[in-house]
């Protein structure tokens, strides 16, 4: 009668002990059954089902496991980026995530141990893993939020790069534009039109002799009754002096535009680099001794914060870009301009103007190679290390 009856003493406890976690030593992650008992276990891999699931194990076995190592490393860090974004113990992660009864075990995984484990997170460079008398402790590198805030930094620079180049193309038909207009107006052709004779017109060519400097090209004037020749005006002295071209103007002009569109699209709020000397202006730490001390940058934080090596003690300390300063090297020195039309460029020294707080300097390498800059301010170079 004992056997009808649905809750008695011994199935409450068996269904107790179903429900909790057993030894993993006694578990067959391939037929995904738990055993409670070295005795259980062994029964279970002389049936028939496991023989099965071991012959397919088999035709296969480094991807079966390779499956099971994927499966429980991404199951792992999972838990990991929900429940805990500081620094914890490896073991506390472990513990909440075997709590799981249906979760991947480890021993079908490739790793044996829990250590195992976690340095291999730490070489793959998924989480910050150090060693303490208390045992591993793990940090998680959230690399999510970091590609998305870049995607966002790109996404938004090529829109307004995209804007940029459109402003650019509408300005440069404007000035090609009044360009024409300045070429036409000065050939006037509706005058030479109007005095047009076909039987009376000649063409002549001017070509320097052998011993004169020969022109970059053949000077070509046409002759008609209103006795001049176009394009060559007459001097009180008898010289003919060609007409200078307005278009060297409008392409002065189109220089100066492209480089206020250079400037505007390279300035930008934030000019730490790395591999530049700083001057720390902060006076919070005038009292341990840095305040107006110099220091190399070694590495740039979210774009405004330096992590900057000392160049007296070694020390390393982070300090915004506020508390910050650059500096000027000596008349021959390389800088590296951090600011503006030519951000990211390295040039040399030439001369300092005090008065004006400017300097100039003159490109070295890359596209811009031995352009001068007259007038760059002070903030916008800085000492190359």
């Amino acid at each position: 009668m004992g056997k009808n009856e649905f809750l008695t003493p011994k199935a409450i406890a068996n269904r107790i002990k179903a429900k909790g976690l057993q030894k993993l030593r006694w578990y067959c992650q391939m037929c995904e059954k738990q055993c409670r008992d070295e005795n259980g276990f062994k029964c279970h891999c002389l049936s028939e089902s496991h023989q099965r699931q071991m012959q397919v194990f088999g035709q296969n076995p480094n991807r079966i496991v390779g499956g099971y190592s994927e499966e429980f490393e991404s199951s792992f860090v999972d838990h990991m980026r929900r429940s805990h974004r500081s620094r914890v113990a490896a073991t506390v992660v472990y513990n909440e995530y075997i709590a799981d009864r249906h979760h991947i075990h480890m021993n079908s995984t490739q790793w044996s141990t829990l250590t195992e484990f976690v340095k291999y997170l730490g070489r793959k460079g998924t989480c910050k893993v150090e060693e303490t008398s208390k045992g591993w402790f793990m940090t998680y590198i959230d690399r999510e939020s970091e590609a998305m805030q870049r995607e966002k930094m790109l996404n938004k620079r090529f829109k307004s790069d995209l804007v940029e180049e459109e402003r650019r193309e509408r300005t440069i038909a404007k000035q090609i534009e009044r360009a024409m207009e300045h070429v036409v107006a000065d050939e006037n052709p509706a005058e030479v039109k109007a005095e047009f004779v076909p039987g009376e017109k000649k063409v002549t060519f001017s070509m320097a002799s052998s011993s004169s400097v020969a022109p970059k090209r053949p000077i070509f004037t046409e002759k008609s009754e209103l006795g001049f020749e176009d394009g060559v005006e007459k001097e009180a002295n008898g010289i003919k002096k060609v007409k200078s071209d307005s278009r060297g103007g409008i392409l002065g002009e189109m220089m100066k535009e492209e480089e206020k569109a250079k400037e505007r699209s390279n300035r930008r709020d934030y000019w730490i680099c790395e591999g530049i000397v700083v001057k720390i202006m902060s006076k919070d730490l005038a009292e341990k001794g840095y305040y107006k001390q110099k220091g190399v940058v070694v590495k740039v934080i979210d774009k405004y914060v330096a992590e900057i090596k000392m160049l007296e003690n070694k020390h390393v300390l982070r300090v915004d870009q506020k508390e910050l300063e650059t500096v000027i090297p000596q008349i021959g020195g390389l800088v590296r301009i951090v600011n503006g039309a030519y951000r990211g460029s390295n040039a040399r020294m030439l001369a300092v103007n005090k008065e004006r707080y400017c300097v100039k300097v003159q490109i070295e390498k890359g596209i811009y190679d031995g352009r001068l800059l007259s007038s760059l301010d002070y903030e916008d170079i800085c000492k190359i290390a």
